[in-house]
């Protein structure tokens, strides 16, 4: 992908966000984003689309056997959490600096 049509997206790792559709929607329950990985235009999200892996012994893993493991869901299944509910974000100016805003509260999103 070249990076004249990179899309932008509006969370990024360590936010907080809501699982908003799929198997493990909770739009109460704020989670966090352990990854962001733009160019597939998905997250991976602690707690979220749990699946089972199963591995060889290997020099690090002696033993092998069935792990359990985050898997990334779709960017568009979640929202962003600012600290009091899920929200959309725009972007703003605030002194040269590019800042996301919630459109709900009109805050800034830390």
């Amino acid at each position: 992908m070249s990076n004249r049509f990179k899309p932008k997206f509006s969370i990024k790792k360590g936010d907080s966000v809501v699982v908003i559709a799929g198997d493990d929607k909770d739009v109460k329950k704020p989670r966090t984003v352990l990854e962001v990985f733009p160019e597939d235009a998905r997250v991976l999200v602690e707690g979220v689309n749990i699946v089972t892996k199963h591995t060889k012994p290997s020099a690090q893993n002696t033993k092998g056997g069935i792990v359990k493991q985050e898997a990334p869901i779709h960017i568009s299944n979640v929202m962003l959490w600012d600290g009091k509910q899920a929200t959309k974000v725009k972007r703003s100016r605030d002194n040269g600096k590019l800042v996301r805003v919630s459109k709900k509260s009109g805050q800034p999103v830390k």
